[in-house]
């Protein structure tokens, strides 16, 4: 049901701002979410090392995030080893402001047998640093994280700015992820902050763009681009390769709210309405089937 362009595309990432759910309510929405006919949209519970003692015991695959830097990571995965049933899939790790490229990844590569079996996700920083942690990526175990937007307007890089940071992972071999921002589906205005806010399938059309070799000027103007029918057109007519290159280039975003993507997807036509259906209903339907 769920096309394989946006297959584990969203990462459940309800503790977030803007969204702030409560851990009691987030947990079993994200149980639900899984077992619902969109759940192969689905991707890991995202969750912040701080509040790990806030985790009781109950399957579950974490995306960690760490903003304290890689000196957080050991004793963060001592404590999910007391967690029953938790298990981290994905690491998403921070550079500390005063840290170089250079002294980050050292303290990576120490780390690196602590980090076995996980996705690692480094969080590139904006200005001066961004140059020197994207070239210390290419040709690594590490991927890429970006961060796409945030609760104030600074925390939004242009598009430019991003078709630079996606344009350069992408010629490069570096896949990445993207964070925060990414609400809807296209480029728009937020209502209530006035926030330019990029859209997901112009960073999955800016993926597929850059990985035809196009310009900054191009990948910035698919980032920009605000006619949603011309995007979900363009990406609905992607033969399966250019998916899979797609997909292994952009691997997923982070989003407080898992419908609010599905239902830009199903507005689009890119996603069957089926998909919206409460997850009792469709499992009503095969007992119906089977009966």
């Amino acid at each position: 049901m769920i096309p394989a362009l946006f297959s584990g595309l969203c990462d459940d990432a309800a503790l977030f701002p803007p969204g702030n759910a409560p851990l009691p309510d987030a947990l079993p929405a994200h149980t639900r979410h899984l077992s619902a006919p969109y759940g192969d949209l689905v991707g890991p519970f995202v969750f912040p090392v701080a509040r790990l003692d806030e985790l009781t015991a109950g399957a579950i695959e974490l995306s960690l995030t760490l903003p304290g830097g890689p000196a957080t990571l050991e004793p963060a995965l001592d404590r999910l080893a007391q967690i029953d049933g938790a298990k981290a899939v994905a690491l998403e790790i921070a550079a500390p402001a005063e840290q170089t490229a250079a002294e980050f990844f050292a303290a990576l590569d120490a780390a690196a047998d602590l980090m076995s079996g996980c996705e690692v996700f480094v969080e590139v920083p904006r200005g001066e640093r961004r140059a020197d942690f994207l070239a210390a990526l290419v040709g690594g175990p590490f991927a890429a994280k970006f961060r796409t937007g945030g609760v104030v307007a600074e925390a939004y890089p242009d598009e430019s700015e991003l078709a630079s940071a996606v344009r350069a992972a992408v010629t490069t071999g570096v896949p990445f992820k993207a964070t925060a921002g990414l609400h809807h589906a296209v480029r728009n205005t937020d209502p209530h902050t006035g926030f330019e806010q990029h859209g997901f399938l112009n960073a999955l059309l800016a993926t597929r763009h850059a990985l035809d070799g196009a310009d900054a000027d191009r990948v910035a103007a698919t980032l920009a681009e605000r006619d949603g029918t011309r995007i979900a057109r363009e990406l609905g007519d992607l033969p399966a390769d250019v998916v899979g290159a797609v997909r292994t280039a952009f691997r997923s975003f982070g989003t407080c709210s898992i419908l609010e993507p599905l239902e830009d997807l199903v507005a689009l036509h890119l996603v069957p309405s089926s998909a919206l259906a409460p997850a009792d209903e469709h499992a009503s339907a095969d007992e119906g089937a089977h009966a």
